[in-house]
């Protein structure tokens, strides 16, 4: 199996580190200083679960690598459009693309049942720029419950979680996840195939949807949310709203939101990847996460005041990010 990983960022790097060690040919590819440790000293894990080293290639030039039988995505879902370049020259006409990412995917609705079934979000996939990037026959969905860190260039702290779900957009069980989730095992992972992702996509999103945009705004970790007796209210709206939406379209997220907040306040001092971005001064991943939620109560007619106003401040601090406007966070 000849795997490249595209974004070898934390979850990226850590992936491709368990397929390393179970045996598949993996390809990172990265930038700049954490390019330069991966070539010289391999992917360093650091886990609670034991510490090792994978020394996958690693590179900045996908063309190094051609085609292979499986690209996981690891950017961020805001780039997905743009990332052509980088992924044409590992596609051949069987790649399958594993897109790991938060929120609610540009797939979801193709080849779902029922009154919105092809339906395209505009607010995660505009104009199908992304569709024209990641053709719908390529993607495999996945919904990451780990939680890492870039400690250094390098280095990858995972702090807890192995799960890393996948499954078809059409809901079938097909041999292409099934041999995908056997080398992730292998690896030391966990990867369920999924015929109701979607089900998993929510669950993750109750508290995406809340704790990222709520972590820009007080940059605030996920425990501190919690703990504050107003935030951890304003959480619980949120989430509230988040499922009626999720029914709307034909899911239950199996998981109270008591439990869902108490998952993410066992979390403890973890920052968002969200709160991570904006102390680095990156664009913030929200379109995806809050802005595509609020366009699908528009489309089934779900009142969702909260979300809504959520959605203008934390649209308006990513405006001023993307501007310029804000010093990131010295390291």
């Amino acid at each position: 199996m000849k795997v490249a990983v595209l974004g070898a960022g934390a979850i990226g790097a850590y992936v491709g580190a368990a397929l390393s060690r179970a045996g598949a040919e993996v390809h990172l590819i990265a930038r700049k200083a954490h390019l330069e440790a991966l070539r010289r000293d391999g992917v360093r894990v650091l886990s609670p679960r034991g510490d090792f080293t994978a020394h996958p290639h690693a590179t900045d030039d996908p063309n190094e690598v051609g085609p292979v039988d499986y690209v996981f995505l690891g950017l961020k879902a805001n780039s997905y459009a743009s990332s052509g370049p980088l992924l044409n020259p590992l596609l051949h006409d069987t790649t399958a693309v594993i897109a790991a990412q938060n929120g609610i995917p540009w797939w979801y609705f193709h080849k779902l049942s029922g009154p919105y079934e092809n339906y395209r979000i505009q607010t995660v996939d505009p104009d199908g720029a992304v569709t024209k990037t990641l053709t719908m026959e390529r993607a495999i969905g996945c919904v990451v419950y780990a939680a890492t860190e870039i400690e250094a260039p390098g280095v990858i702290r995972h702090l807890e979680g192995t799960r890393f779900s996948i499954g078809e957009p059409d809901q079938t069980r097909s041999q292409r996840c099934l041999d995908f989730s056997a080398a992730m095992v292998a690896g030391g992972l966990k990867c369920p195939v999924e015929t109701d992702l979607r089900n998993d996509i929510w669950v993750k999103l109750m508290g995406n949807i809340a704790f990222n945009p709520i972590s820009a705004l007080t940059r605030s970790t996920m425990a501190q949310i919690c703990r504050n007796r107003d935030t951890r209210e304003l959480v619980t709206t949120m989430m509230r709203e988040t499922v009626d939406v999720a029914e709307r379209v034909g899911s239950s997220p199996s998981i109270s939101i008591e439990r869902r907040l108490a998952g993410a306040e066992r979390t403890g001092d973890h920052k968002t990847s969200t709160l991570q971005d904006l102390e680095k001064g990156k664009p913030l991943e929200l379109d995806v996460i809050l802005a595509a939620v609020v366009e699908l109560a528009d489309l089934t007619g779900a009142e969702v005041p909260t979300l809504r106003a959520v959605n203008a401040v934390a649209g308006l601090l990513n405006e001023r990010v993307q501007a310029g406007d804000l010093v990131p966070t010295p390291a």
